[in-house]
């Protein structure tokens, strides 16, 4: 299932808007200033509960900002889990068969070919991300992506078995 409205936690920590495309200048300083002003450092000798809530704070903010910095984890926050099995990309489909038959076959000049157009397709599905702005058409990029993303990694395992 396909949230509608991203959710809004790790922006609002930031004092931020919910947004695919941040200043990521902005953030990173944001980020220091507010793990300053909650490090578990300053709480020494603060009561028990008060240490806990300082490191589950700062725990947060650090899972925020390692999401939020990172234009594919972030864009995968705003639209949320996708609950249901995505299908290959109709377009890679003969692609992916013909994958198949080198990886068995072993060609090792037709890997790197694949290696390269992979890589390519990797690319634009992220320069597409960064200019994506509805929920659905963002899930469909992220999951076009991470079924590209799995083919790469096929492709290199085989090359350095």
């Amino acid at each position: 299932m396909v949230r509608l409205l991203p959710d809004s936690r790790y922006f609002e920590l930031f004092g931020l808007t919910p947004a695919l495309n941040l200043d990521l200048k902005d953030l990173e300083q944001r980020y220091f200033h507010l793990s300053r002003q909650g490090h578990p450092d300053l709480f020494v000798r603060k009561s028990a509960a008060e240490q806990q809530t300082a490191l589950d704070q700062t725990a947060l903010l650090n899972d925020a900002y390692r999401t939020l910095r990172n234009p594919v984890r972030r864009a995968e926050y705003f639209v949320g889990p996708d609950d249901k099995q995505s299908a290959p990309p109709p377009e890679l489909l003969e692609e992916v068969f013909e994958l198949n038959m080198a990886i068995e076959e072993g060609e090792r000049s037709e890997l790197e070919v694949y290696s390269k157009r992979f890589s390519v397709m990797l690319a634009a599905a992220d320069a597409e991300l960064a200019t994506a702005s509805h929920p659905d058409g963002i899930r469909s990029i992220l999951n076009r992506r991470k079924y590209i993303h799995n083919l790469v990694r096929d492709v290199q395992k085989a090359l350095h078995a």
